[in-house]
């Protein structure tokens, strides 16, 4: 199947809410997500990986699906590069990803420098009880977001950022992780537009600002 869409549970804080699956051709989650996933009653039948070392799971993990385990015990990459990696060889376009932020911050904070390195083999989408946030390409357009929080993350530089539809617009300016970066905007239209010329910028979308 071409352009696969895969739901991904990793292990920083639980969603409140777990998302609808039907529309997703791939489940799977980490090593530490299983642990939560369980507790929340997740369907866990639906999930068509594990990914992780399993030292900290039970005998009894291991007999109810053990056909679903991907052993990577790497410990040069994270359970999230190593989950990314399998879904990128089954096929995946796109991935929403549950619990990468919350818990440990240094996990959050390596989770989007993983994120950075697949960025162009799979299209990531970061979910929490927050804000969605994912990187953007070079001219994108958003809708159906008027009073909501918008925030651009440099990641570390981009250059020549032009806005539209923003509270305080950008107009071919620098954003820089080290001197200013474009956080805690609103958008006062239903429609903007971001562009930059080179660099990487994160985009992060919130509920209401007002």
């Amino acid at each position: 199947m071409e352009n696969k869409k895969a739901l991904l549970f990793i292990n920083g804080d639980a969603p409140k809410k777990l998302p609808v699956t039907e529309s997703y051709d791939i489940i799977a989650c980490s090593d530490g997500a299983f642990h939560y996933l369980k507790s929340m009653n997740f369907p866990l039948h639906k999930l068509d990986f594990i990914s992780g070392d399993f030292d900290s799971h039970s005998g009894a993990d291991e007999s109810l699906y053990a056909e679903k385990f991907i052993h990577t015990p790497d410990q040069d990459k994270t359970d999230f590069g190593k989950s990314l990696e399998i879904l990128v060889e089954e096929g995946a376009k796109s991935v929403d990803v549950f619990g990468g932020s919350g818990a440990e911050m240094d996990h959050f904070l390596g989770n989007l420098t993983v994120a950075y390195s697949f960025k162009d083999k799979i299209e990531i989408t970061f979910f929490d009880e927050f804000s969605t946030y994912y990187f953007i390409p070079n001219d994108f357009v958003l809708k159906d977001v008027k009073d909501k929080l918008i925030s651009l993350y440099p990641f570390p530089v981009a250059e020549n950022v032009v806005t539209n539809g923003l509270n305080w617009p950008l107009n071919s300016e620098i954003l820089k992780i080290t001197d200013r970066i474009g956080t805690r905007n609103f958008a006062v239209d239903d429609e903007i537009r971001i562009s930059y010329q080179s660099g990487d910028l994160l985009i992060f979308v919130g509920g209401n600002y007002l």
